[in-house]
């Protein structure tokens, strides 16, 4: 196959990378800023060129800057939602009028789309919940319209916390647990609906098979943990103690309005399509996979 990818170089799709072109497809990377490449893009000035003598088999986007690497501020919360509808928006519409159109355009999402929910699962067929992150993800995910109103099967694909030692939110917490910094975010009891990145990619490849699987699809483990929990087998794996709690104030106080999105609350995420598709989970519960992580 041939796969075009933009994002290329992030967490997710350094590792869609690495699996599909191990696996002898060709990966085409949407290079960011050289309109003259044969495949590049410049979406803040709403430009694009897809080489028209390339096939191409399935499109993923990625594209998109970190929605928790800067502390959110009105410009801040602009740019996350602007850079995303813009950049997927101007995708969709250059894949709806090319003579040759793809099979399959996948999108990223992420399971903020629910917004938090306290103990009670949701899965593809609930509603997008409250706060600033269901906000993006609502206005994301519309982006692929014209895509989709071209006849292009389009997935959209909401993603839990990707578990890896590259980067994302597992690197980041690896150095303060190691000192034995580590500890319970608020009261603890929030869900964290998370995936490993090995089961990420075969998750994609199973999409890209499965023709009946359209729209809204969670890319999430069937075993969803509350931050208690999580703390708790990340420090057995580590071999650390977590006695340092961070309580909601600190919380706050260090990271704003993203504390009160991703850190003190959360989503019990079910991934219901890819089970009534079945797809055939090699997951283990979450300390066995961390076990697999980082040793």
């Amino acid at each position: 196959m041939n796969i075009l990818v933009t994002g290329a170089t992030g967490l997710i799709g350094t590792a869609l990378n690495t699996y599909f072109t191990n696996n002898a497809h060709l990966v085409i990377p949407l290079v960011r800023g050289k309109s003259a490449h044969q495949f590049g893009w410049q979406p803040d000035r709403g430009m694009i060129f897809l080489d028209k003598v390339v096939d191409l088999d399935v499109v993923i986007n990625l594209a998109g800057p970190s929605i928790a690497d800067k502390r959110w501020d009105k410009q801040r919360k602009l740019e996350l939602i602007e850079s995303r509808v813009s950049a997927t928006a101007l995708l969709a519409a250059e894949l709806a009028k090319r003579k040759q159109k793809p099979k399959l355009f996948i999108s990223a999402s992420a399971v903020g789309f629910y917004g938090p929910r306290g103990d009670g699962a949701v899965d593809e067929s609930s509603d997008s919940g409250t706060g600033f992150l269901a906000e993006v993800t609502r206005k994301w995910e519309l982006a692929t319209k014209l895509a989709e109103d071209a006849g292009i099967r389009t997935v959209h694909l909401r993603t839990g916390i990707v578990l890896s030692p590259a980067g994302g939110a597992l690197q980041q917490m690896l150095m303060p647990f190691k000192l034995g910094l580590g500890g319970v975010i608020g009261d603890g009891r929030q869900y964290m609906s998370w995936v490993n990145v090995n089961e990420l990619t075969a998750m994609v490849e199973f999409i890209i098979g499965c023709s009946k699987i359209s729209g809204p699809v969670n890319l999430v483990s069937r075993q969803p943990v509350t931050n208690r929990e999580f703390t708790k087998s990340l420090g057995a794996v580590l071999g650390r103690p977590t006695l340092i709690p961070m309580p909601p104030f600190l919380a706050s106080l260090l990271f704003g309005e993203i504390a009160k999105e991703l850190l003190l609350t959360g989503a019990k995420v079910i991934p219901h399509k890819l089970i009534d598709a079945g797809y055939q989970f090699k997951e283990g519960n979450l300390e066995n996979t961390l076990n697999e992580l980082l040793h």
